[in-house]
Parts: C-alpha cells; structure tokens; sequence
C-alpha cells in the first residue's frame, strides 16, 4: 500500500530549501572565489553581501512559516521545520553579526608609529589601490612599537608564527604576506628595526573592512615580540 502523503511535508519542505539558500551560496561563493572561478567582486561583494544577504532575511522568515506549518503534524514535519528554523534564524545572526563587526573594527592600515609609518617597499606593487591612512594604538590598542632593536630572526619568527610568508629578513625589516582563510584578501606585513625601536605594520591590499583583522595581526605581531624581549 502508498504511504500516506503527509499534510504540508511539501511546504515544510519547499520553506527547508529557503532557509539553507543562503549559507548554501555563501559556501559556493567561497569555494569559487578560492578555487580561482568567481572575482573577488562576485563571490564577495555581490553573492554574498548581496544576494546571501537578502536570502537570508527570506530564510529565516522560512524558518518561522515551517514551524508554523509543522504544528499540523510536529512528530513527521517538526524536526524538518526546526532544523529550517535553526539554519535560518542562523545565517541571518550571522550576517548581522558580521555587519556589525565589519562596522566596528578598526581600518585595515595599523601602523605601530604613525609619524613615520614604515612602508612596505617592494610589496608596493602587488597592491590593488584602496590603502587608508594608518591608524595607531588610538584604534588598535595593541598596536605598539618593541622598545629595542630586535634580531632579524626574532622579526622571521614572528611573522611567521602570525600566519605570514615570509618574503624577506635582514638587518634593518623583514615583511610578509598572508591570505585570508575564507575568500584570500591579501594582507602584507613589514617590521621596520632600528636601533632602541622596532616597529610593524599590518595592512590589507583591498579598501574594504575586514572587522579589524590588521588590528589582529599587529597586536598578535607585538606581543610576540615584546613577550620574546
């Protein structure tokens, strides 16, 4: 004998599809911008903090009709329904989340000495324009220079530890560059060392806000340093 159809399983399920579209899009977004598919313009900026974006006000609005749905029969369709409920009220704290992290984190320019900000010479080149004035311990309170002149190894080693790859060390500064996990932004890193002074700088190679991620590595860049004194 056909099983019984189940009242509203086609609804509960078609409002399960809404609310997992856009976490779905995020992750190929990710995935295409990674894999070399999709610019950074269009996973990033258009699929994700645009179409992800509104897809996920629809899912967790989803969410909520699938509850409400499922109350007809909540031992068949209520698992289905809160699982759409938890994947959408999700995505969409997540994007809130960010928004509001991407809105508060310092410029992604930190520069540990604002008088003279050391530059970042031959990785000059490799940057895509959109670089802001440097932001001191004012912003990034972690953002503070080493009171002595360090070894280049000391320099290597903490660049390193940070996540970067190391480009070049000597006597005078060794620098870096890092990708970021999830859609590779570039991130570049100098240390400048001078007698009783050393000094860092952490910037990203794009103008948009990453929620403070320069702020990060300076501060992790520092202390390394300092504690290593």
């Amino acid at each position: 004998m056909a099983k019984a159809a189940v009242k509203g399983r086609g609804a509960v399920q078609a409002l399960t599809a809404l609310a997992v579209a856009s976490p779905l899009l995020v992750l190929l977004s990710i995935i295409g911008v990674r894999g070399g598919l999709l610019s950074v313009e269009t996973g990033y900026d258009l699929l994700t903090w645009t179409v992800a974006w509104w897809l996920s006000l629809v899912g967790a609005a989803a969410g909520v009709l699938a509850v409400g749905v499922a109350l007809r029969n909540l031992r068949v369709l209520g698992p289905v329904a809160a699982a759409a409920f938890l994947v959408g009220a999700g995505s969409l704290g997540g994007f809130l989340w960010q928004k509001q992290a991407l809105a508060s984190g310092a410029v992604e320019n930190v520069s540990t000495d604002l008088v003279e900000v050391p530059g970042f010479g031959r990785l000059r080149p490799d940057r895509m324009g959109g670089l802001q004035p440097a932001v001191g311990v004012e912003a990034c309170p972690g953002a503070v220079p080493v009171p002595t002149q360090i070894a280049p190894e000391s320099a290597a080693w903490a660049l390193q530890e940070a996540g970067f790859s190391l480009g070049r060390a000597g006597v005078a500064r060794a620098d870096g560059s890092r990708q970021s996990v999830w859609f590779g932004f570039g991130y570049d890193a100098v240390i400048r060392i001078r007698p009783g002074r050393t000094d860092i700088r952490v910037a990203a190679r794009d103008g948009r806000p990453h929620g403070g991620e320069a702020c990060r590595l300076v501060t992790r860049i520092s202390g390394l340093l300092n504690a290593s004194t």
